[in-house]
Order: structure tokens, then sequence, then C-alpha cells
């Protein structure tokens, strides 16, 4: 072996160990394990592995650190920083006993050692504390039991031990004792019971039992059965099945890898769970057509199908359970889309189940990856509708026509296609020509949501307006002229708010809009029905003589609030787009003069801007908007399902939200109104393009409200997030502006929220904007960073070597901004009092300096200049040769005048300032006293 091989293990080690001082963690690693390749040396060895396990500790990577700490003491039993390295990470792991075996050895090698003796006495103090609670634990369980089952227990008594059961199978350890205690039978015992209190916190304490555990996840399935859980689910209680769906979904996360613990090969074999999650798919699928199950109950199982069988990551190539849910369940799904309530012997349903079974039908059809997919989901459709025609039961026509309308509101394509097939459109004229009500209902609504994609919809434009047209102009039923109203509203609206484009005669789509805004009005009319005036109003506010008109309607806007607020939560999406016409929210593409007369001179079509969509219309319209309640509506809104609130509905929302919010006059009205709470869901879950337009809105709310008002409690911590994103350089200046002045508003309140905006990784962004070029962004970047400076890590990266920073914000000091200036002084005044190894720093940074420092305490600004004179008394504070320094230069005259003013309140902090410098300077014997 020659030399140089022997040598590059201890190169690589040499380079690790100058990596870790410098703070550079992952190349510190990368060094190591090179090293570990290399070497051969058994001793060597385990002094590399003792230092890697030093670098994992640092990236809270505890499973690593603890068993390269071990290879270390394999090597060297008394290898005394190995077996303190391995005893924080067993620590951190929860292995107290074994932690404390590890500091005991330590502690006997070096029994001097306070750090060692301060470890064994706490690890030893919380050994004793788990012991005890496990002890009471123990009899705590049993004892909640016994009062939950005592027919004494009085009804307060029982809820509260109900409570404490929930909270107790939260914490890993209480579930496991549960467990243990015989808990699951106990449990299932007390769903026996039928009384709902009982179930429902039995149901929440088996979902806290099989949250993160697969283990515990598995053996409950087996032992409660998931039949019974599915009959438990299938109970007409909107909130028991809300509770057994969430516990399927525990079960489900569990079982699919969402439990983080590390098992053995033999425990992950008995623990393979595609049998258990197929199972549960499979009982699911049934779920959804029994008629044991209540509509909510149904509700909640399309929910938990819409949630796990697509994908989560397109780029993930395994679309086998979407499949598997298409070959074992599509038809079943198509059944619910075909229900029609108004007829005998239906499934139980909610108001929103056939929407949410035409959501999972599009989410299906996404997950698919190719066209033999796609055909065969096309075909299964086809066959199922084509089976239930039969000229002789209209009940079976309407079925097929209703599964129809249900494909059309989701995987769209697939419907159109459909819907151009031999015999379909026949079937509609016969409908329509009906005597029952429920048939001209049915075919009407098809008609409709085959208008929905004008440029798709070319089969139904000429076929479906006169039919419309017909049936709108002959009945007599309000029912049945609404719907037939909306068709021809949809169809009319192909050409969104281009003026020039409008498809019916001057003044006729305000009257067709007045007829909408009078059905939304009238009481006797049944919900559904209203409903579709809310649908007429979508297409037709793309008119912007109908939106005026709109919101001048107080009466028709408090109408569609209310709507809003109701259970149905079908009507989500046309409230949506009305308000999103009415604030003109949309993408508006920009239309280019010279582009405009390049098609008159070719004859082109030229988009013409309606007079009542310029900006002082739109400001108008947001503000009845407002005063008419439409913050208090979307608040109530955003909280329902995910399934029926779509990423599309959310982002309009958002967009809504924006506008709303626009005028800074008005903000307070949205706060006050929970307009604050409302957006943060929004910020977080949806489309890209919806997240950015509702963190925008936060950071204009969070820029000018008190954030405690705005967002109250926990709620205040998860505004960051969204305002941290809107730094990114791809986003606009605007964007940039009100996220840093939203930031700084936060950053001034606590310590826990200045920790949460460092750990969103803002403040690399923020400093880059201390550099920008534009004078508000700068300033508002700086403002920001005077608030983090208080936080001792933002301190510690000023003080790490060769960076600007500091150099920085005493540059800022100079500018002639006076916001800026005073921002900057503020920071530094801040940092030299916290640290004040950055006072001395000061003057090696740059050497203006001391130019910049008379500067401001000479500046005519009170605030600026006491911001000054602050930093000059923490100069002198921090060190001797540096006073020394300061009291030489003309900075003592510039002090000497000061400290000798008048008394004045305006600037009497930079006089009392001057004073306590002076004072400091005869403390160390650098001036004589002076006489006032």
């Amino acid at each position: 072996m020659t030399m140089g091989e022997i040598g590059d293990p201890v190169q690589l080690k040499d380079e690790g160990n100058k990596y870790f001082q410098a703070g550079e963690i992952d190349k510190a690693i990368e060094s190591y394990t090179k090293a570990i390749k290399a070497c051969k040396d058994k001793k060597a060895l385990a002094v590399i592995y003792r230092n890697r396990s030093a670098c994992f500790l640092k990236k809270e990577n505890y499973n690593n650190a603890a068993s390269d700490a071990t290879k270390a003491i394999d090597v060297d039993a008394a290898d005394i920083k190995a077996l303190y390295r391995r005893c924080q990470a067993l620590e951190k792991l929860g292995k107290l006993d074994m932690a404390f075996k590890d500091v005991q050895r330590c502690a006997t090698i070096e029994p001097k050692n306070k750090t060692f003796l301060e470890t064994l006495r706490r690890l030893g103090a919380e050994i004793q504390q788990k012991l005890k609670t496990t002890f009471s634990t123990d009899s705590r369980v049993q004892n909640m039991f016994d009062i939950l089952f005592s027919d004494e227990s009085d009804k307060e008594k029982r809820e509260k031990a109900a409570n404490n059961l929930i909270v107790l199978a939260r914490e890993d350890a209480g579930a496991e004792r549960i467990f243990q205690e015989n808990g699951v039978p106990l449990l299932v015992q007390l769903i026996d019971t039928g009384n709902s209190e009982m179930i429902l916190a039995a149901i929440r304490t088996l979902s806290g039992m099989c949250t993160g555990h697969r283990a515990r996840a598995t053996a409950i399935i087996h032992m409660v059965g998931i039949s019974k859980l599915c009959s438990i689910m299938a109970v007409d209680n909107e909130e028991i099945a809300l509770a057994t769906a969430n516990l399927f979904q525990c079960v489900n996360d569990s079982l699919a890898g969402g439990d983080k613990r590390n098992y053995g090969k033999e425990e992950a074999l008995v623990l393979d769970s595609s049998r258990d999650l197929k199972d549960i798919l499979l009982a699911l699928l049934e779920m959804i057509v029994s008629k044991k199950v209540s509509g909510p109950g149904r509700d909640q199982a399309l929910n938990l199908l819409t949630r796990n069988v697509p994908r989560k990551d397109k780029k993930d190539t395994d679309n086998s359970k979407c499949l598997f849910t298409i070959d074992h369940g599509l038809k079943k799904i198509l059944k619910v889309c075909g229900q029609v309530p108004e007829l005998p012997d239906q499934l139980p349903l909610t108001e929103n189940t056939q929407l949410i079974a035409s959501v999972l039908l599009n989410k299906l059809y996404d997950d698919l990856r190719c066209d033999p997919e796609r055909d065969n989901f096309r075909d299964v459709c086809n066959e199922y509708i084509k089976g239930k025609f039969d000229p002789n039961d209209m009940d079976k026509n309407i079925h097929a026509i209703n599964a129809l309308s249900g494909i059309l509101q989701g995987p769209f394509d697939v419907g159109n296609a459909l819907a151009g097939h031999q015999g379909i459109m026949e079937m509609m004229v016969a409908l329509c020509g009906s005597e029952r009500e429920v048939d001209q209902l049915v075919a009407v609504e098809a008609l409709i949501h085959a208008s929905t994609k004008t440029s798709k919809a070319s089969f139904f434009i000429s076929n479906g307006v006169s039919l419309l047209k017909e049936m709108y102009k002959k009945t007599k039923n309000d029912k049945i002229k609404i719907r037939a109203l909306v068709g021809l509203c949809k169809l009319g609206s192909a050409g969104g708010d281009d003026y020039s484009m409008r498809q019916f005669a001057e003044g006729s789509t305000e009257k067709l809009a007045k007829q909408c805004r009078k059905w939304l009005c009238n009481p006797t009319l049944d919900v559904r029905t209203r409903k579709w005036a809310i649908e007429g109003l979508a297409y037709l506010t793309n008119d912007a003589d109908v939106k005026d008109d709109f919101v001048e309607d107080e009466a028709a806007m408090r109408a569609m609030f209310e709507l809003a607020q109701s259970k149905d939560k079908t009507i989500l999406y046309a409230v949506a787009c009305t308000l999103v016409n009415c604030t003109n929210s949309y993408d508006k593409k920009d239309i280019l003069p010279e582009l405009v007369q390049l098609a008159k001179f070719s004859k082109q079509h030229v988009p013409e801007q309606h007079p009542k969509d310029k900006k002082d219309f739109i400001e108008r319209r947001v503000k009845r908007l407002l005063k008419a309640g439409v913050t208090s509506a979307i608040a109530v809104m955003v909280k329902a399902d995910n399934s029926i609130l779509t990423d599309q509905t959310k982002e309009m929302l958002s967009r809504v939200f924006l506008a709303l919010a626009n005028d800074i006059k008005d903000r307070g009205t949205i706060v006050a109104q929970g307009g604050g709470k409302a957006l943060i869901p929004l910020a977080l879950e949806g489309t890209a393009n919806g997240k950015v337009k509702a963190s925008h809105a936060l950071a204009k709310i969070a820029a000018v409200s008190n954030p405690e008002i705005a967002f109250p409690g926990e709620r205040i911590y998860e505004v960051v997030r969204p305002l941290v994103s809107l730094l990114n350089t791809e986003r606009d200046g605007m964007e940039n502006f009100e996220a840093l002045l939203g930031l700084t508003n936060l950053a001034g309140l606590n310590d826990k929220l200045r920790v949460k905006i460092l750990k969103e990784k803002a403040l690399p962004e923020i400093e880059n904007y201390m550099f920008e070029e534009h004078d508000q962004i700068r300033q508002a970047a700086t403002e920001c960073m005077c608030n983090l400076v208080c936080c001792k890590d933002v301190q510690d990266r000023y003080l790490q070597d060769g960076n600007d920073k500091l150099k920085l914000l005493i540059l800022l000091c100079s500018e002639d901004d006076e916001q800026l200036q005073r921002a900057a002084a503020g920071a530094l005044a801040m940092l030299t009092a916290a640290q004040k190894k950055l006072a001395v720093k000061m003057t090696k940074v740059t050497g203006q300096w001391l130019e910049i420092l008379q500067r401001l305490c000479l500046h005519d600004n009170p605030e600026i200049q006491h911001r000054g004179l602050v930093t000059v008394f923490n100069m002198l504070d921090a060190d001797d040769e540096l006073a020394k320094r300061l009291i030489e230069s003309e900075l003592l005259e510039i002090l000497t005048y000061v400290a000798k003013l008048e008394d004045n309140p305006k600037k009497q902090d930079a006089i009392n300032a001057a004073r306590a410098c002076l004072s400091r300077a005869m403390d160390q014997g650098l001036v004589k006293p002076f006489s006032k």
C-alpha cells in the first residue's frame, strides 16, 4: 500500500473537521463518509464514526447519530465522547433508560465532569416521572372505563371521562396503555351502547390510537372489523359519519406508510398492509350503493375514495389503485350519479352526494395514464348508460340521463363524447316532451351540463338551443322555466366579458338576469330551484350591465349569500363565479393598441371593454358587495369539505378576496367579518395561482391591521408561510413589498413569531431585498430586519465572519431616505446592545463608520439621532480601546453639544442618551466631569 493511499482518509477526516467547525455540516458528513470508505485502521475509523455522529446530532438525525456512536464504542468501550453523543441521541429518541446507562458510564470515567453529572441527575428525574405517569395511566384508563360504563355516573362525569380518554389516546404512551389494558373490546362495547356521545368518544379514541402506528392500526382493524366500522359510518348522523371517516383516514395513513417507526425485517413482513387496504377499498365501494347507508355516510365513503385512490404525485407511475377502483366500482359511482331523488326507492342522499360522486369520477379519469385506460373508462360509462335505456320504463331512462349529467359535471370530455352517441339526443327530446315534471327536470339539467364548455359543446348548441327555447316559452312550471333559462344563459355567455361578442339582443340579457334575481329572492321556491337562479347569474354577470344591476339589488345579494351558507354546497362554484365576475378579478389579457389597429386593418375581431368594466365602476361594485356582507358568506364557504370546495373554486374565492382587499379603507371591514381567518386555508392549499392571490390578500391585511386581531390565537403563526412565499423573486414588486410590510408587523409582536419567520427561511430573502434598487422595497426589508434583530439567531448571522450584512446596515444609515435611515439605525442600535462583539466589528467592515455615526448623532430627526447616540453608548460600553478611539475623535464634541442642550420633550431621548455616553466615558476615566 502506498503512502498516498494511507494518507487519504486522514486528509478527508481533517477536511471534515474544517467543514464541521465552519458550520457546513452536509459537507462535513460527505467528507467523513468518504473517509470511512477509504480507512482501514480500526482506531482511526472509530474516531471518524464518532465525528460523523456529532454531525448527525447537529442535523437532528438521531437514529444515525446513535448508530455511528455505537460503531465507535464497539472499538473502544471507554470512548467518552462517543458515549455522551449516543446518550444525547438516545434521549432525543425517547429511549431514556438506555441514555441513562451511557451517561452513567461517562460519569464513572470522569466523576468530576459537571455536564455528565447534570445530565445524569436530569435523566434520572425524567425516568422517575415517566414511571409515575405509567403507573397512574394504568389506573386512570381503568378508572375512565368504569365511569363510562357505570349507570350511577352523571352526564358531566361521563363526558369528562370520554374527553380524557380521547386526549390520552393522542399520546403514544397513553394509546399503548389503553391498547394493553384491553381497551379495544371495551371501546367496541361503548359503541354498542348506541349512545351517540359514547360512540363519538370511542371512535375518536380509536383514531388517536391508530395515528402513526401501523402495528396498532392493523390490530384495531382486525379486532373491530371493517364491516363494523362501515356500519357505524352508515348511521344517519353527520358527526358520527365524519368521525368514522377520520378514523378510516388515520388507519389508511398508518397502513400506507404514515408510520415513521423503524420496524425490523421480520416485523415488516408481518405488517404487510396491502390486503387490509384492499379490503377497506372494497368495503367503501360497497357502501356507496347500499340502501342501508345514510346520505352523510355515503358522502364520507365517496370523500375517502376521492382522498385516497388517485395518486398524490403524478410523478409516481403506479396508478393500480385507480384501475382497481374503476374495475370494481365505476358502475357503482355511476349508480349514485343516476339517482333521481323525486322517484321512489332511491338511495338516501344529501344535497351534495351527486356532486361529490362527479368530483370522484373526474379525479379517477385524471389519474389514468394512457389512451387504452381512458378508452376502457369511456366504454364502462357507455355500457352503463346504454344498458339502462328501456322504451317501456321511463324511470330507467331518466336514471341513465342523470348518470350522464354526473359524468358531464366530472370528466366533461367523456360525457360530451357519450352525449353525441346515437339515441341520447332523441331520448332528451322525448323527456322534454314528457308530461311528468321529473322527466323534464332531468332532461333540462342534462342539457345545461352538456353546454358547459361552449367550444366543445357544438353538438348541443345546434340541437339544444331550440329545445331549451321551446321549453322556456311553453312551460308554466317555474322549476323548469328557470332551468331552461340557465341553459340559454350558458350558451349565450360564450363571449365572456367581450362587449362586442354579446350573444343576445341588446337589453335581453338584463331582462333574463332580472328574472333570475326575482327567482333568487322568492322564498316559496325550493333551494335547488333558487340555486339554478345563481347558476344563471354566474353566466349572465359576464355582462357588465348585469353586474351593475345585481350589486344594486341588495336583497338579491343577501339571498345569494344566505344560500351560499346553507347545507347545499353544490352552489359554491356558481356563487364564486358570480363574485369573480362582479369584482372583475379574472385574468385580463392586455390589449395592445398596435394590435387593435392591425386587427381592424385585417378585418379581424377586436375585443372591446364595456364602459361599466372600467376601474371606478369595479370599485363601486366592491363597496356594495362588502356592505351586503360578502366576507361573512365567503368565510362560511371556505369551511366546506374539500371534495366540494375544489381547488378551482378556492382560486376564484382567493381572487375575490384580493379584489375586496384592494382599498386600504375596506380591510378593517374584511377583518371584522372574519376574512383574515378565512384567507389562511386558501393561502395554504389549492392551485399555485390561487395560493399566491390569497397570500397577497393576507399580506395586504397583515400590513395595515393589528395581526393579533386579524388572526387571533394560534392562527397568527400560520400566516407566516404564505407571506414568506411572496418574497420569491418570481413574484412581482407589489407582492414583495406588501409581504415585507406584513412580516415587519408580525416580527414586531413576539420572539416565537420571529423564530417562525426564520424557520420558513425568510432571512436570506429579506437580506437580498435590503440590496434592492427600488426604494420602498429596500426600506420595507430594512424595517423588517430592524424588528428581527432582537432574535438571537439573527444576531449570530451578523456575528459570522466575512459577511457584508453589517457593512450594508451601516451604509444604509447614510442614505437620504429618512424612513430607511431610521430602520437601519434602529437595527444597528439593537444589534450593538445585544452583542458587544458587533460594536467592535462595526469598525472593521467599512472605513466610513465613524463619519456615518457622527452624522446620525447630529441628525435633525430626533428618532434617528437617538438611535445613533444609543449605538455610540453601546460601543463605549463594549471595548475600552474602542471607547478611547471614539472619545479622541470629533464625537466628543458632538456628545458634549447634545448633552448640554436645554431639556426638550421632542429631543429628550437623544439628550439623555448623549448624557449617558458622557457618564460612561467619565466612568472609564476618558473625560473629566463638566458643569452643566
